[in-house]
């Protein structure tokens, strides 16, 4: 099989058999250090991959991506508002809401909450918590039944289970014949949600009807509509504009005032991280280098025989640009391939190690999900594996340069 010189002379000098098995070992060194820096960008990016999709889908499919709200009033006529936005371009359902924070008590235990009042059957246009109900359903909740659907860390934290009771204490005092006494009711436990996030020990879910009483809002009012458009980013401007378009005053705020830090956090270090990472794939570059420059010094005398026999210097510098090549090449795609495979993998295989050593690294109690979540982009192997190959062909260039300046009578001078 026919093989160009400079491809055959580069692939000798990188395997390096009979030379200096130094240079080989470097030639090695260089290669893992690429296939690491880019495995581990590929597995880094795809990990923050996952936390900016659990934030969009879990977090973000729990709260509201909008609100609309009458301004130091409750909402009265809210079917009528919900009419008329219902053709609105981008907005796939509206629901109204009560909320109120509170405390909830069990047995000495006592728990910050917040409690939203929902209507049951129209809940589901706007949140997924009907998705992640481990126990129970959205239907329990009935009016004047006073039942309550907590998350999973909020039911363990105050040990309890379906069936139980527990006590709702609002921050609003009553003036009855005995004095002045919290707000105080009494709901039944039927049901418990977990979305894996910081959510499930914070929140819970009434009837709106039991909590526009509790709020001792007029009857049939609410609070507000919660909305949900089919894109999350343009949420903030579509509200505002469906705001201004009422003829009452109407106040609008989106999911940016309560998570948008928390998703320019994930992209700010996204962003920062992939930026670190990449210095180590420019390290294994600057390794390349080093190596070929070892190579050029090491094979001084073989680049002025080949030049005494008619080598040019173009020839002599693709041969050692070949071999910077072949390992810019081999430790990118390796490096390609173990990113692609951790990344696809490393989700089951953090909750082995959490399972075989009996502790877990992310608890939902400090950050805002549970697990080690990952999403590969192939975009990013993609961006990876090309800044990778670039580089490394980059960093060929002034070894390969040096190398084709040999002049064969200074090379042989003392051989």
């Amino acid at each position: 099989m026919y093989k160009p010189l400079s491809v055959f002379v580069g692939l000798r000098y990188t395997a390096a058999k009979r030379g200096n098995h130094f240079i080989s070992f470097i030639s090695l060194v260089s290669m893992l250090g690429l296939m690491l820096g880019v495995a581990a960008l590929i597995v880094v990016l795809s990990v923050m991959n996952g936390f900016d999709r659990e934030l969009k889908q879990r977090i973000l499919g729990m709260v509201p991506h909008a609100m609309l709200q009458a301004y130091g009033e409750p909402l009265r006529d809210w079917q009528a508002l919900s009419e008329r936005i219902s053709g609105s371009e981008g907005l796939e359902g509206s629901a109204p809401f009560v909320q109120a924070q509170g405390m909830l008590t069990h047995a000495g235990r006592v728990r910050a909450v917040l409690v939203n009042g929902i209507e049951p059957e129209l809940e589901p246009r706007v949140s997924i918590i009907g998705e992640h109900l481990e126990r129970g359903s959205l239907n329990d909740l009935a009016d004047r039944d006073y039942n309550i659907i907590l998350g999973s860390l909020l039911a363990r934290y105050l040990a309890i289970g379906v069936g139980d009771k527990v006590t709702l204490v609002l921050p609003e005092a009553s003036v009855s014949v005995a004095g002045i006494t919290p707000r105080l009711k009494r709901f039944t436990v039927s049901g418990i949600f977990s979305v894996g996030a910081e959510l499930d020990a914070n929140l819970a879910y009434i009837h709106i009807a039991d909590a526009a009483r509790l709020k001792r809002l007029p009857a049939g009012s609410v609070e507000g509509l919660r909305l949900r458009f089919d894109d999350l980013f343009s949420a903030p401007m579509r509200v505002r504009e469906l705001a201004s378009q009422q003829s009452q005053p109407i106040s609008a705020s989106d999911w940016t005032r309560t998570h948008g830090n928390l998703f320019q956090a994930i992209q700010l270090e996204k962003r920062m991280i992939g930026l670190l990472l990449f210095l180590i794939v420019f390290v294994a570059a600057f390794n390349i280098v080093s190596t070929l420059v070892m190579v050029v010094t090491d094979k001084q005398s073989d680049i002025a025989i080949l030049r005494t026999m008619g080598a040019t210097p173009s020839l002599i510098m693709r041969i050692f640009m070949v071999q910077g090549v072949v390992i810019g090449v081999v430790g990118t795609l390796l490096g390609t391939a173990l990113g692609v495979v951790l990344a696809l993998t490393v989700t089951d295989l953090v909750a082995w190690l959490e399972q075989a050593l009996g502790i877990q690294f992310l608890s939902a109690d400090v950050y805002f999900i549970s697990y080690l979540p990952s999403q590969l982009q192939w975009p990013d192997v993609t961006l990876i594996t090309t800044a990778a190959l670039s580089i490394s062909f980059l960093a060929t260039i002034y070894p390969a340069w040096r190398a084709s300046r040999t002049q064969p009578a200074e090379a042989l001078r003392y051989e």
